[in-house]
């Protein structure tokens, strides 16, 4: 009987919807990302997972949760991975965590994470629902 080692490691859940640096234009006068550029950052990957599960226009209705872990730093590269946790008639709970991965040996370190609800909407901005599979 063989035995496999298991890999503790943490890794991100979801899929990575968005990558993007941390420019010095964003950061306070210690270096450090200001958290607001860092949840529209959120944002905007969870909007992606959102227009791609209701097939079109989506609005941002809460952020339900929000922690952040460690500070975001410049030049840090910051992926933000989306996990749908659930789908209601028109709306969307989206789980987002933000992972920075080191450049020269690909470590990742988990930033931050937050529950966003987003609602499907048509084109007069009226809730519709969201389509199944």
């Amino acid at each position: 009987m063989s035995s496999k080692p298991t890999d503790n490691k943490p890794t991100p859940r979801g899929i990575l919807s968005l990558q993007t640096i941390a420019m010095p234009k964003d950061a306070n006068a210690n270096g450090d990302i200001f958290g607001g550029w860092l949840v529209s950052q959120m944002d905007l990957a969870a909007g992606v997972m959102a227009r791609k599960q209701a097939r079109g226009r989506v609005a941002t209705v809460a952020i339900d949760t929000m922690v952040f872990l460690r500070p975001v730093k410049i030049g840090d590269i910051v992926g933000c991975y989306t996990e749908i946790l659930s789908i209601g008639r028109s709306s969307m709970k989206i789980l987002v965590e933000v992972w920075e991965t080191h450049d020269l040996d690909g470590h990742q370190t988990k930033l931050t994470e937050g529950l966003f609800t987003f609602v499907a909407i048509d084109d007069n901005g009226n809730t519709r629902p969201v389509p199944r599979a």
